[in-house]
Order: C-alpha cells, then sequence, then structure tokens
C-alpha cells in the first residue's frame, strides 16, 4: 500500500484504506488530501477480538495512538439480539478522539448460507426502524442517503447493481478479477448490506432535469464505453491491459 498510494494520489483518485490495524499505519497518512484510513471493527471488545485476534481492542487503540480514523462497522443479526448493542457500540467508539466516523453496512450473506451473522426478516425490519433514530443520536454514524430504503429493497441482481456495474475488483495480485462485485462467490443481492451499493443504487434514481436522471448517464456512459469500436479488448478483468 505504501508505494500504491503515491501513484493514486497523482492520477487524482481518492482512496479509502481499510485496514485491521493490527499494527500501526504511517501518520502521514492522514495528512494526504484524497485518503481515508478506515478500521474495521467487529462489534464490542468480546466479540471482536475472539473474531478478530491478534487485532484486539487493545491492540487497535493504541495503534491509533497520535492518527485519526474512520470505524467500518458491519452489522451482523447477534447484534441485533441484544437491546441497547447498537447504543454501546456507537457511544463507545464515537467518544474516541482518534474516530472521525463510522461507516455503516449490513452483513450480506452468499446464497444459501446458514449463519448467526445472518440477519432474519425480522431483525433487518428492526435495524431500519432504528437507523434513523442512531444517526440522530450519533451524528458521526455515517451511511448513504436513501440507505434506510435501499438496504429495505436492495438491487434484484449484479446487473441491476449500480456498485457491480461501474466497479473492477481485484485480489492481492491486482490480476485476478473478482466478480459480481466485491464480495466474490454467488452474494445473495436480495439481502445486499454494502454501503456502497446502498448509496449508489439511491444515487441512481435521482432526478437531474426534464425526466433525466443519474442512472440514465450511468447506463449510456457504460453502453458508451464498452462498445467494441471505442473499448480496448481487455485482459483477464477490468483493470488489466490485454493480453
Amino acid at each position: 500500500m505504501p508505494a500504491a498510494l503515491p501513484w493514486l494520489l497523482r492520477w487524482g483518485v481518492y482512496s479509502l484504506v481499510v485496514t485491521s490495524a493490527v499494527i500501526p499505519f504511517p501518520p502521514p497518512w492522514n495528512t494526504l488530501r484524497r485518503v481515508r484510513v478506515t478500521v474495521s471493527i467487529d462489534g464490542l471488545q468480546p466479540e471482536h477480538d475472539a473474531r478478530r485476534a491478534p487485532a484486539t481492542y487493545e491492540k487497535i487503540l493504541k495503534n491509533l495512538h497520535g492518527r485519526t480514523a474512520d470505524v467500518s462497522w458491519v452489522v451482523t443479526n447477534q447484534m441485533l439480539e441484544r437491546p441497547d448493542y447498537l447504543d454501546e457500540y456507537l457511544a463507545f467508539w464515537t467518544a474516541r478522539p482518534e474516530i472521525e466516523r463510522i461507516w455503516l453496512s449490513v452483513y450480506t450473506p452468499q446464497k444459501g448460507e446458514v449463519s448467526d451473522e445472518r440477519l432474519t426478516a425480522a431483525s433487518r425490519r428492526r435495524l431500519l426502524k432504528e437507523l434513523p433514530r442512531l444517526k440522530a443520536s450519533y451524528p458521526a454514524l455515517v451511511f448513504p442517503d436513501g440507505a434506510v430504503d435501499a438496504f429495505a429493497d436492495p438491487p434484484a441482481g449484479p446487473d441491476r447493481c449500480t456498485f457491480a456495474r461501474i466497479s473492477s475488483n481485484v485480489s492481492a495480485d491486482l490480476r485476478t478479477g473478482i466478480e459480481p462485485c466485491f464480495f466474490g462467490g454467488n452474494p445473495d443481492c436480495s439481502e445486499c448490506g454494502c454501503a456502497v451499493s446502498a448509496g449508489l443504487h439511491w444515487l441512481h434514481g435521482q432526478p437531474l432535469v426534464a425526466g433525466l436522471t443519474v442512472g440514465h448517464v450511468i447506463d449510456v456512459a457504460l453502453a458508451v464505453g464498452r462498445h467494441p469500436r471505442i473499448s480496448p479488448r481487455r485482459g483477464c478483468c477490468r483493470w488489466c491491459p490485454p493480453p
């Protein structure tokens, strides 16, 4: 990542660096204009430490000293089974001077998955009902405009998901493509809780002028970009050069 950031900055690319904070990140990253650092924190300390060791609460707090970061928070079904869990989590992290924002997503399962993390229909309804109150109580909590509706009615599949359609996802070797989106595998789009997908799904339907929506512009741009006379033949994924 230290080698990649200068290139991305020269290209004018905005970057979100997501880390476990198991090691401290360089303090100069906080001075880069187009870079935000986000730490994945999976619940309150007992659950997070059991799941993410050695990236424990103790190590995260130590490694954030003298730095600022956001938090990436994925809400799972277990969190919704205990009253006040969401408030306890937000109260702890929004009070930390190192933390600027809390980015909320909802757990997205794979098709056919049976797990404790997967939200039930009832727990999803309960969460969506709570989101406006949580946002009002904890201003540092961030989720996209229209996210409540988008989480309740996500895109039907990758071909309808603006994020999946406009993004390119590659593995750590920077060559192996990940499809249909960064989740990989066979995600259950009917229960998608990706914050970026929700935000873009909302944005797609926003009106511009004279019956024109943002989605119309995106759809035309994608069609033009993929025209065989305009778009060059590509390699193994959308990021890779032709073979």
